[in-house]
């Protein structure tokens, strides 16, 4: 039996090895070597110039910087970019344009009768082509063929035609292991492989155009290298303008992402009024409001008790992580030797590296029994699902968070300042507490902050050692649950999307935005405060 699975398992291991090597060698490696090779021909043409001047390779002298604006490899560089970057560029504006055009050309030639059906049904009609289109990859020849002639069937023109029955096609496409929602009528195997054929026709003009600007690209930029050509200059320019580009992207994305969920956020107040959320103490949604009819009876959103139990838990997990975390980085910046040093960080570090519903499981099936049965020797009733377990697994993965940037924030403390504490008499003790932390204190309270965050935002943890009950209570060995666990559950399942029980998870979403917000202003005002008095 072992050695079967064995078998199997370098099976698999060998599959999926060489579907990354042939997908390296297919995709990553060929640009690289074009690439490199532009970049050489630039520079080589370069070098030539040089020598023609009469000038010694890479002599450094006033007649080499005379002669040539920029260095050798800029210009290697200069010719790398011009040449296959407006093409890059042009690439992907077409990659994304080319689906929705397609789409659009392909619902073009769908009856009239589909477009006249519900938004679902019309989305189902979509999925079933998309996946038959798919599947074309996997039929040979005569397949094809058959699919083809199911495509053109009509009933009422080809009375006397033997039909090829939806069924039939639907069944030769199980047997290759794709599975349709519904039998495929003859206009949705149509749809198919009318798409199918733009999407090629679609795929050889947009690499035909990229090579072919390219090689023009290529053919301008060659002939523009020149003595004097501002090599450097351009490439540092491109090179500003992709920084810039992806500051935007990343500035755009998240005001995407507070817009959408802010326009859900509108919508959901407009159902459940902003007060009956923020001031609510009970939390009880009605599913399937909607499907009743919408009488009004959409139930109770209450957010103080999600926010009690985020913070709860989050408050025992710090309580946890930050005192250990803190000392075990003042030990080992302090009072470790390199040795020690060298082995107990990567080994604290390794708790970061650990996924989140590992410390679940660890929580679920350890830590929480572990704690019932021993309230239960002292006469303490513990759930086993309960905020002090979950709230000393997650201070268990803050540590690393904690202990790793408190460590080099603490070494980041000029040995100066040690050195004179010491030498006015001061014990090592007392120069830690007294001149090495203070110093330290904005970017502890910025790592401690870092936690806090973490700790907010986590979700399996949650869910596997706290439960999911919403209430409000101070006891400690009892569940709670916090504002994640709720966005995950309102978004599980299948709601109607404009109902308020999915659109309070977006409202939960903004909550939880805001007070991580309100964490990292309050955490920078602390190291404004404290920077300016020790630097």
């Amino acid at each position: 039996m072992l050695k079967v699975f064995s078998v199997e398992l370098r099976g698999k291991v060998s599959e999926v090895l060489s579907l990354y090597v042939t997908g390296f060698l297919t995709y990553i490696l060929p640009p690289v070597i074009v690439i490199g090779i532009v970049y050489f021909i630039g520079k080589w043409k370069a070098q030539r110039l040089l020598k023609n001047q009469g000038v010694a390779k890479n002599t450094g002298t006033a007649a080499n910087a005379l002669s040539l604006h920029s260095r050798p490899p800029y210009h290697g560089a200069f010719l790398a970019l011009v040449s296959f970057l407006p093409a890059v560029i042009v690439f992907c504006a077409w990659s994304i344009a080319e689906g929705p055009v397609i789409k659009g050309m392909v619902n073009s030639t769908l009856p009239a009768s589909v477009g006249e059906l519900e938004a679902g049904k019309q989305d189902l009609i979509s999925s079933v082509i998309g996946t038959v289109e798919n599947g074309l990859k996997k039929l040979d020849q005569k397949e094809l063929a058959l699919l083809e002639q199911a495509a053109q069937y009509d009933k009422e023109v080809n009375k006397a035609a033997a039909p090829v029955e939806p069924e039939a096609i639907r069944k030769l496409f199980e047997d290759k292991n794709i599975i349709l929602a519904e039998n495929p009528e003859p206009y949705v195997l149509s749809a198919a492989l009318k798409s199918r054929s733009f999407t090629q026709f679609s795929t050889y003009g947009k690499y035909t155009l990229f090579v072919l600007m390219s090689i023009a690209a290529f053919m301008i930029a060659y002939s523009s290298i020149k003595l004097r050509l501002r090599a450097r200059n351009g490439v540092e320019t491109i090179v500003k303008w992709f920084l810039i580009l992806a500051s935007i992207i990343a500035i755009v994305t998240t005001f995407g992402i507070l817009f959408s969920v802010l326009f859900e956020t509108i919508n959901f107040f407009q159902i459940i009024p902003p007060s009956n959320f923020f001031f609510g103490t009970v939390w009880d949604p009605r599913f399937g409001w909607g499907a009743t009819g919408g009488d009004g009876n959409f139930g109770q959103y209450g957010f103080l008790p999600l926010l009690w139990g985020t913070l709860y838990i989050s408050f025992v997990a710090l309580f946890v992580s930050v005192p250990v975390g803190l000392f075990a980085a003042i030990y080992m910046s302090e009072y470790a030797g390199s040795k020690l040093r060298s082995i107990a960080k990567p080994a604290l570090e390794i708790l970061a590296g650990i996924p989140t519903i590992v410390y679940g499981f660890f929580a679920l099936v350890t830590l929480g029994p572990f704690f019932r049965d021993a309230g239960a020797v002292v006469g303490l009733e513990i759930n086993a699902s309960s905020v002090l377990t979950a709230g000393f697994v997650m201070g268990i993965m803050l540590i690393p968070f904690i202990s790793s940037l408190s460590d080099d924030i603490i070494n980041a403390v000029p040995q100066s300042l040690r050195e004179g504490s010491l030498g006015l008499g001061s014990t090592k003790s007392e120069t830690i507490t007294k001149v090495v932390l203070p110093a330290a204190l904005p970017g502890l309270v910025g790592a401690v902050m870092l936690a806090a965050s973490r700790a907010i935002g986590e979700t399996m943890i949650v869910v596997l050692a706290a439960g999911i009950a919403a209430k409000l209570h101070m006891n400690p060995f009892d569940a709670l649950t916090t504002i994640t666990v709720k966005i995950v559950n309102q978004l599980t399942g299948d709601h109607e999307f404009g109902s308020p029980e999915t659109l309070v998870a977006f409202a939960l979403g903004l909550s939880l935005f805001i007070i991580t917000l309100m964490l990292n202003v309050y955490a920078l005002y602390i190291v404004r405060k404290y920077r300016e008095q020790y630097d």
